[in-house]
Parts: C-alpha cells; sequence; structure tokens
C-alpha cells in the first residue's frame, strides 16, 4: 500500500468543537429567519409557488459558486473567508430588519436575500469542510462528520419549535433580530481557533494561475481517480431520487390526514436523524469506510418505499425512522472518505466540484416531481388499467397514491443504483488503491512551525 508523508496530525477536537458549536447557534438563527420569511409569503400571495421559486434562488447560485468558493478556500486562510461568509449573511439579516421595520419587504426582496445567503454559503461550505481535514485527527473525522448531521437535525427540531414559540410576541422583526444577534457567536467562535493552513497551499498562493486553471483543476482532480469520480456519480443519483420523491412528502401526507399529522411526522423523522448522528458521531463509523457507505445507505432507501407503500400514518412514520436514521451514518462516512482521500491543500477546490455534481440534479428534481405526480402518476393511479389495479392492490389507489408510488420508485431505483456501485470495482476498492492523507500544515501566524513527521497509510 502506498502511503503519502504527513505532518502536523491534528491532536484534538477542541478547535472544531469551538466551531461547530457556533455554527450551530447561527444555523439555528437562520432557521428562525426561514421560518418567519415563509410565514411572511404566505399571508402575502396565498401560494406555493414562492416557496419553490425561493428554493431555487438559493440553490442555484450555491452550486454556480462552488468552484469559485473552492478556489478562494484553498488560496486564503480558511478561517477569514469563513468570518467574510458569516458577515455577507449578518449584513443579508440587517437588511431584513431594516426591511420589515420600514414596512417595506416584498417577496421579491425575499428572492434577493435567498441569493445573498446562496452567495455567502457557496464560500462559507468548501471552506468549512476543508478546515476539518486539519483540525480533527484522522481517526475522528467519522465523529467529526456526524457531529455537523447532528447540528443539522437539532436545527430541524429546534428551529422551527423556537420560531414558532416566538413568532407571535416577536413577529418577524424579532426573529431576524436573534438570527442576526447569532452571527456574533458565530464569528466569535471563528475569532477564538486558529485552523492551520495546509504548506502547499501557502506555495500555491505564490503562483500565478487563470482563474479557469483553478476551475478546472478540482475537475482534474476528481476526474484522475475513478474510484472518487464514480462515488460522487452515484451520490449524484441518489440525491436526485430522494429529491424527487421528498419534495412530495406534503401532498403525500396531506392528501389522507391532517397537517398536524405531518408535522408529527416530520419530528418523527427529525428525532431520527438526530438519533443517527448522535450514534456517528459517537462511534466514528467503522474503518472500512467505503461499506459503510453502501450499507448504511441501502438500509436508508428503503424507507422511501415504506413512506409510499401505504396511506398510514405509523406506516409512513416507519420509513421516516429508517430514512432518516441511516442518512447521518452513510453520509458522515462518506465524507470521511473524501477527507482522508483528498489532499488537504486542494479540499477546497475538489470538495466545491463535489458540491456542484453531487447537487447538480437536485433542482431538476424539484421542478419534475410536482407535473409527474400531478399529469403523470397521480391520473395513471385513479385510473383503471390493468397495470394499475395490480399496483393499486399493493400500495392502494386514489389520492396520493400515484405520489406513494414515486416514493416506492424511488427507493428500488436507490437500491439498484447502490448494487451497481457495490458492483463497480473501482469505487469498492477506492479505499485501498488511493493512498489515504494527513494534513501537512504551514508556520502559524506567530511565525511558529507547526511541523511533525508522520506517514498516512489506508487502514
Amino acid at each position: 500500500m502506498t502511503t503519502q508523508t504527513a505532518t502536523s496530525q491534528p491532536q484534538n477536537m477542541r478547535a472544531f468543537m469551538t466551531v461547530w458549536l457556533g455554527e450551530l447557534v447561527s444555523m439555528i438563527g437562520s432557521s428562525l429567519t426561514v421560518f418567519g420569511l415563509g410565514v411572511f409569503m404566505f399571508q402575502k400571495t396565498g401560494q406555493a409557488t414562492p416557496f419553490a421559486l425561493t428554493m431555487f434562488f438559493f440553490q442555484l447560485p450555491t452550486i454556480l459558486l462552488a468552484p469559485l468558493g473552492g478556489i478562494v478556500a484553498d488560496r486564503y486562510n480558511r478561517r477569514l473567508v469563513m468570518l467574510a461568509a458569516d458577515a455577507l449573511s449578518a449584513v443579508g439579516s440587517l437588511a431584513a430588519v431594516w426591511l420589515v421595520a420600514t414596512n417595506g419587504l416584498e417577496v421579491w426582496h425575499v428572492y434577493g436575500l435567498a441569493v445573498t445567503y446562496a452567495i455567502s454559503n457557496a464560500f462559507q461550505e468548501p471552506a468549512y469542510m476543508a478546515s476539518i481535514t486539519m483540525m480533527v485527527p484522522k481517526a475522528q473525522l467519522g465523529r467529526a462528520n456526524g457531529m455537523m448531521q447532528m447540528g443539522q437535525a437539532l436545527t430541524s427540531l429546534i428551529g422551527p419549535l423556537l420560531a414558532g414559540a416566538l413568532y407571535a410576541p416577536l413577529g418577524l422583526t424579532g426573529l431576524i433580530t436573534i438570527d442576526f444577534a447569532t452571527f456574533f457567536i458565530a464569528i466569535g467562535a471563528l475569532a477564538l481557533v486558529r485552523i492551520p493552513r495546509p504548506e502547499a497551499a501557502t506555495a500555491e498562493t505564490k503562483a500565478k494561475k487563470s482563474f479557469w486553471q483553478e476551475a478546472m483543476f478540482g475537475w482534474r482532480y476528481i476526474g484522475a481517480r475513478a474510484g472518487l469520480l464514480g462515488l460522487l456519480i452515484y451520490f449524484a443519483i441518489i440525491n436526485f431520487l430522494a429529491n424527487l420523491a421528498f419534495v412530495l412528502i406534503g401532498p403525500l401526507v396531506l392528501s389522507f390526514t391532517t397537517p398536524d399529522v405531518y408535522g408529527i411526522l416530520q419530528a418523527v423523522g427529525g428525532f431520527a436523524m438526530l438519533a443517527g448522528s448522535i450514534v456517528m458521531s459517537a462511534w466514528g463509523g467503522p474503518k472500512r469506510r467505503m461499506l459503510a457507505v453502501y450499507g448504511f445507505i441501502a438500509l436508508a432507501t428503503p424507507g422511501l418505499i415504506l413512506i409510499g407503500l401505504q396511506p398510514a400514518p405509523v406506516m409512513i412514520g416507519a420509513g421516516f425512522v429508517v430514512l432518516m436514521f441511516f442518512i447521518p451514518l452513510g453520509s458522515g462516512a462518506s465524507s470521511a472518505l473524501w477527507q482522508t482521500k483528498t489532499d488537504p491543500a486542494a479540499q477546497g477546490r475538489v470538495f466545491s466540484v463535489r458540491i456542484m455534481i453531487s447537487r447538480a440534479l437536485m433542482p431538476l428534481a424539484m421542478l419534475i416531481a410536482g407535473p409527474l405526480a400531478d399529469f403523470v402518476f397521480e391520473p395513471f393511479m385513479r385510473g383503471s388499467s390493468p397495470l394499475a389495479t395490480q399496483i393499486g392492490a399493493v400500495i392502494g389507489s386514489g389520492a396520493g397514491r400515484g405520489v406513494g408510488l414515486i416514493f416506492v420508485l424511488a427507493g428500488t431505483l436507490s437500491l439498484l443504483a447502490t448494487l451497481a456501485a457495490f458492483l463497480n470495482p473501482r469505487i469498492r476498492n477506492l479505499e485501498d488503491e488511493l493512498p489515504d492523507f494527513a494534513p501537512v500544515t504551514a508556520p502559524d501566524e506567530t511565525g511558529e512551525a507547526l511541523t511533525q513527521t508522520a506517514t498516512a497509510g489506508a487502514k
């Protein structure tokens, strides 16, 4: 097995924990703004389209700007990049507070705020992901990624509950003001830590390369490693199928039950995700991470089938538990795998391409899911064709059963995609074919060298 010489392996998770806590508070604050703006748009328009457009205006800039965000993360101090990104989000929230306070907020302003937050996220996320490798010992990467999943789960649980309780007494202005205050906690946490920089990045910063050369580097890096490229394509397919179904979860549940049951089912999914995240953060995952990716996704995707199988809250709740518990385990193992198999000096550019490709099909899924449900699957399951009758004998017929069929097909195709990825030897064996990297750091800001000879090989 080949090895990769490295220096200054991080020794503990203290810096990561500090940053993680600051970002968690900030994410919960942002969820207050999202909730409040959602209520505002519904009261203003009474339509669902503005919600879809808001998601579109957030997703598209994040995807398009990902290569630039990766270049910046590799060329400049990642901590400063994250500080600047958080500051930009704070400016957006401050503008929202002013618009609400002056009664000038309109729906198109919300789209502009979504673009602002998307730009911030496009720079913050690659820098954050690349910084984890420099802060966390290799053996603890699974735990660190589990904690990041836990942060998302906690945000999905605490944010809506807190926003719902505070909206009546504080209004939209109060929610956004709290969000604005939480940015200072995130910025303060970043100010307290020092994130080592890869030594190679210091040398590359001095070399004059065009934006195009830098932007293409991440593509070439992944393209030259067939296992990573195959893993990335696999996740793009899984993300597409999952979003094709999950964007329809509201119409599926509300077709046969009440909004309060829908809320309970969402909470069940949130608790399951939190439980899976806690397990991953405490355990860290198995040493053979590629097998963990296959196994946990294979265990998660039947949850989609269970959700669509019958119009029964118990069945859907069971599907939520299966799906949301295993997602953090599979995602955490995948992130740790990318972090150990990618040169730390190139992780900003490589991870930005990873973000772009893995999420590129998500907007397409969101755009086609509604028409597929309304004009293809729902009419089909309300028809009397022999095939519809046979399928209806299993999953039921009538309103919502076309959406249920989409869930069943998405889960089944996800299992087939997982089997195909497992049968691909370049993906299955990438842990053995690619060497592990350990961080190589430059002198810190005080000029003290941060070097310690070590070797890192695949375990």
